[in-house]
């Protein structure tokens, strides 16, 4: 199978770029129609064309509103698209400009964040603008962030746009707290590579055609899938801006390896998805302007954007990238990738030397990240299965937070480490001997990626768990299978040092649901045991209670407030299934099994995911 590389490489010419005014501006009175403004910032867009065309590339021109004002700018997409095929494409980002002003009377820029009225009337503004200044409509568009109701909305009245950016990987209360908490978009819980979005949810993928929204998604910026899991997202990207913002670079020499060791990185998730591999950049003019941005000259700005082009003309000339516009992009995803299929990436550390792994896993059903640091749990787990419908901008509950809800998610809601009392999110194991306990989150490992038919596996490296009189080789496998909305965990016991040794492994997930750090009201949930005749019920209110059922056939927990209907299920007759509420100052649920095992054997959960009817 050959590997393909894809990049797609989108310029936008911003008159009035988000950063520039204040920048430029220095200290006089705002002013978005400043000459002196206006010229930089095409002057800059007119140099980001030309580095890519000097390396052989492509690029698709998201015309902004503000842009559509402007004769020259309309001129100089003319002229790229016919010398070099580049794609005239229209963006919901830079709409801010005099006119815009004067007709919304609103400094909102972000067109998810305005009333449903007003998003259509922006949407009907800006195609109609760009069909009277080019005379046809475009095929893509695009913002930080697209809702489901605004994406439904351009696809019906504009049913000719098949490709659009749609989400920031991670972007929210992380990036809201390295912004000095000022910067009110939050869109955590989407796919981190592109994607078919249901018509329900944007982050959500379509699992078949009737909740097909009609357009190929891709995220806003390539994001390293760890750094900026457990960091800011603003600084690790395949942006050349992101990896100056983080400092990743040589002050002295102006080198950058992680920034080509990212790229890398993204051509290697081929090994994970039949040989596709994709990388994209989106940038505005607004950081390249003459006076530098965070810490770095103009010059250092610009030549880590030549570094990068030439990096990825170097690669084409290689015959080892495919550059394509966004609609040519969006052609060869429809032909190339099924509604159920998953999107994976076993992707490892390659900026502190840690030789830390995650796995993540991403299909129709559910966004999840497995942790190698800690013995292979799930460490953020998104229901998609319950595809909730989430209206956000004013007018709605959700004026600004577009996030998907989390089930699990250990930056937010403390993950096996915690401070003091309770617990937090996480899907792991334990296992006991004689009065001693060891999670498997204690136990680092490393994983293998293979697939069976529709079957994605992670083969985890066997640990080895140590007692006071006792030791016990343990091997983990993870079993994603496609379309089935579950996660199968098997744990085999390769040897003991007592070959007639019997331990007690305790398979658990505790949870909860949010999109921020901030506990939400529990008290809807209903915590079930079944072994399919009889059931034993918890209503939860804070209260700490328990019930355990043996040979129960599964344990559930019902979230009405995401739709969600959680459950954990095995098929061992003497396992004892349990679910557990918590307590206000640990405000989670825990379901699970315990077992015994003796050497040899093997134990296998499913966590499933389902809509709550």
């Amino acid at each position: 199978m050959e590997n393909k590389f894809i990049v797609n490489i989108i310029h936008r010419p911003e008159m009035v770029p988000e950063y520039a005014e204040k920048v430029t501006g220095h200290g006089k009175e705002e002013d978005i129609g400043r000459k002196a403004l206006l010229t930089e910032s095409l002057d800059i867009f007119k140099t980001q064309q030309e580095i890519a065309h000097k390396n052989g590339l492509k690029t698709t021109i998201q015309m902004t509103y503000a842009s559509l004002f402007n004769d020259e700018a309309v001129e100089l997409a003319k002229a790229d698209h016919d010398k070099y095929g580049d794609e005239i494409a229209l963006s919901l980002l830079g709409l801010p400009c005099e006119e815009f002003r004067a007709k919304y009377k609103t400094k909102d820029f972000c067109i998810w964040m305005f009333s449903m009225e007003d998003k259509k009337a922006i949407v009907d503004d800006v195609f109609g603008k760009f069909h009277d200044r080019f005379g046809f409509y475009p095929e893509s568009t695009g913002s930080y962030y697209m809702d489901a109701d605004l994406i439904n909305y351009i696809k019906e009245k504009y049913p000719m746009v098949k490709c659009a950016v749609a989400t920031c990987w991670e972007e929210g209360p992380k990036a809201y707290h390295t912004c000095n908490n000022s910067w009110y978009t939050f869109m955590d819980g989407g796919p981190w590579a592109p994607w078919i979005p249901s018509k329900q949810n944007v982050h959500a993928p379509a699992a078949n055609e009737a909740e097909d929204s009609g357009i190929v998604a891709i995220p806003h910026l390539s994001r390293d899938l760890l750094a900026c899991y457990d960091g800011n997202g603003s600084n690790f990207g395949t942006h050349p801006q992101n990896v100056l913002r983080s400092m990743s670079y040589d002050t002295k020499t102006w080198e950058y390896p992680y920034l080509y060791n990212l790229i890398d990185q993204y051509r290697d998730l081929a090994k994970y998805n039949n040989g596709y591999a994709y990388n994209m950049m989106f940038v505005g003019p607004g950081w390249m302007n003459k006076m530098g941005r965070w810490e770095a000259p103009y010059e250092l700005l610009l030549k880590s954007y030549e570094d990068g082009m030439a990096y990825y003309g170097k690669l084409k000339k290689e015959g080892k990238l495919d550059d394509m516009t966004m609609a040519e992009f969006a052609d060869y995803y429809r032909q190339k990738k099924t509604l159920t299929e998953p999107e994976c990436a076993l992707w490892r550390d390659i900026l502190y030397g840690s030789e830390k792994q995650l796995f993540w896993y991403c299909d129709p059903f559910m966004r999840a990240c497995v942790n190698m640091d800690q013995g292979g749990a799930i460490v953020d787990l998104r229901p998609y299965a319950a595809k909730l419908e989430w209206p956000v901008g004013i007018g709605t509950k959700h004026v600004t937070d577009a996030s998907y809800p989390f089930l699990i998610q250990e930056k937010y809601r403390a993950g096996y480490f915690t401070h003091y009392a309770g617990e937090g999110t996480v899907r792991s194991a334990k296992l006991s001997y004689k009065g001693e306990e060891v999670d498997l989150c204690l136990c680092r490992t490393k994983a293998h990626f293979s697939q069976e038919g529709k079957t994605r596996i992670l083969t985890l490296d066997p640990v080895d768990i140590e007692f006071y009189d006792l030791t016990v080789k343990l091997q983990t496998k993870i079993y994603f299978e496609e379309g089935s909305s579950n996660i199968k965990m098997e744990r085999t016991i390769l040897e003991m040092s007592d070959p007639t040794a019997e331990v007690e492994i305790n398979e658990y997930m505790v949870a909860c649901y949010g999109t921020t750090e901030y506990s939400e009201d529990m008290t809807n949930i209903t915590l079930t045991c079944t072994n399919g005749t009889d059931s034993k019920e918890i209503k939860y209110a804070y209260k700490c209670r328990e019930e355990q059922m043996e040979g129960a056939t599964e344990v559930i927990s019902v979230i009405p407030e995401i739709e969600t209907r959680v459950s954990l299920s095995c098929e061992k007759k003497d396992a004892v299934g349990y679910i557990k509420e918590g307590y206000a100052f640990s405000p989670m649920f825990t379901l699970g099994y315990t077992t015994k095992l003796k050497d040899k054997e093997v134990f296998a959960t499913w966590l499933n995911l389902a809509k709550a009817n």
